[in-house]
């Protein structure tokens, strides 16, 4: 078993739990290298460059950004425990300037007597103030500390640009589902430091409700089994069951009866989208807590909402598409559960939003004449005429130039020959294409009406 080099110290300011040591399964089941690391592969991966810092002992200073449980002091406890350099560790919330101050002395005398670099993680390191993230900037400037810190605020806002400037920042995600699961079980089987000896078995209802509840916190779903794991009864064979009731009742959260890979979570997305399309905007916010309750996917979502805004929202107010298009930015952008604003704000907007599926419609209607008569040649004076030879082919010759005309506009054609000359796009009345509508039927009768001009096919 790999241990820690005497002098490193940890989260607690002590040699790492013992197994076996009263300390709480989060702690005891803490990953200890990188091989039992689980999430954040594009930070730890094979060949990131983050990995290959720790393993190649070069780390410089860094934030790790990202929310809680998603193994940001893990990976600093994994440094802990393979770096040559002094490790220490304090928490912003309990420790001020004095606490920098001897580290920084001890670090200066250290590297000059001995050489050894010093490692100082600083958990929760946006709730230093302005004069306490002042005080690192010298050593960490000179190399006497590298500094490495912890935060779920956005560093950006939370810690000084001169600190920021001189640190790289690591985004971590949220651990997905299959993460917490790999976790969970991996602490279910582990005899040493997890549950293994108790023989605790969760129920397959049990096991859905705990990775989904849990929202990508590790130590939420650990501290969960914990307190499960000591409630349940053994049975006559020693195995403590756990059954969803009692996991419920230790979470005091009833699960959603929620099938990911199921009739549920297509009748649920269909509930979602029939009641944005018939514009009841409390039916779709139910169905949308519903989704995000029980785990669903946030992306799966957003993209459900991009193309509803597109094709039952279209052209009678096309900022829908927007509005869907940022919430999904905001998804990845910043997760859940703040994500879950976004969506709702989406889903608002679209339920609220006049309808029209004219866009859907005159996409699939030039789709069907495609299909049936081909893809006639572009008209020749529609051709490309931009590069050498393609005026001795008579490519662009005709072609009328819309804005050296009154109203931005003239008559010519721009179907090619053969294509049924049925409209594809036919405006409702809803919304902005009220207006659309009008100017369509406009310009439609100066094409149509005597007099035409341009050429008619290439």
């Amino acid at each position: 078993m790999h241990k820690p080099p005497p002098d490193a110290l940890n989260l607690f300011g002590e040699s790492p739990p013992e197994p076996g040591a009263d300390f709480p399964l989060a702690a005891r089941i803490r990953p200890r290298s990188l091989e039992e690391f689980v999430g954040q592969e594009h930070l730890v991966g094979l060949g990131k460059p983050l990995r290959h810092a720790i393993e190649q002992d070069g780390l410089r200073s860094a934030i790790f950004y990202g929310p809680a449980g998603c193994g940001k002091s893990t990976l600093a406890m994994i440094i802990a425990a393979h770096t040559k350099a002094r490790f220490e560790s304090f928490s912003a919330v309990t420790s001020g300037v004095a606490d920098v101050r001897r580290v920084v002395a001890e670090a200066t005398s250290r590297r000059r007597e001995t050489g050894q670099r010093t490692i100082l993680f600083v958990d929760e390191i946006h709730r230093f103030n302005k004069a306490q993230q002042d005080a690192f900037l010298p050593h960490v400037e000179n190399g006497t500390i590298v500094l490495l810190g912890a935060t779920t605020e956005n560093p950006f806002f939370g810690i000084n640009s001169p600190l920021i400037s001189r640190s790289r920042v690591f985004t971590f995600e949220p651990l997905g589902p299959e993460h917490i699961r790999t976790i969970v079980e991996r602490t279910l089987a582990d005899q040493e430091r997890g549950l293994g000896s108790q023989r605790v078995v969760l129920s397959a209802q049990a096991m859905e409700h705990l990775v989904g509840a849990v929202e990508g916190d590790a130590r939420a779903a650990l501290n969960t089994l914990e307190l499960v794991a000591a409630m349940a009864a053994p049975s006559p064979e020693g195995e403590r069951g756990v059954d969803l009731p009692l996991l419920e009742a230790a979470m005091q959260q009833r699960a959603v009866r929620y099938d990911r890979a199921g009739d549920q979570h297509y009748d649920v997305i269909s509930a979602f989208i029939k009641s944005m399309r018939g514009s009841d905007p409390d039916a779709a916010l139910h169905y949308l807590a519903r989704m995000i309750k029980a785990g669903e996917d946030p992306r799966f979502i957003a993209r459900r909402l991009v193309i509803h805004a597109a094709e039952d929202v279209g052209m009678a107010d096309p900022m829908a598409l927007l509005v869907a298009t940022a919430a999904a930015h905001a998804v990845e952008y910043v997760g859940l559960p703040e994500a879950r604003i976004p969506l709702a704000e989406a889903t608002i907007y679209i339920a609220t939003a006049p309808k029209s599926n004219s866009s859907v419609t005159a996409i699939d209607r030039a789709t069907a004449d495609l299909e049936q008569v081909g893809a006639p040649p572009v008209p020749t004076h529609l051709r490309d005429a931009s590069y050498p030879g393609a005026a001795r082919l008579g490519h662009g010759e005709g072609y009328r130039y819309p804005h050296s005309y009154p109203g931005h506009w003239v008559d010519q054609v721009y179907l090619p020959q053969g294509i049924p000359s049925q409209p594809y796009y036919e405006p409702s009345e809803s919304g902005l294409e009220r207006t659309i509508a009008a100017r369509l039927q406009s310009l439609r009768a100066r094409r149509d009406g005597p007099g035409r001009a341009g050429p008619r096919h290439g």
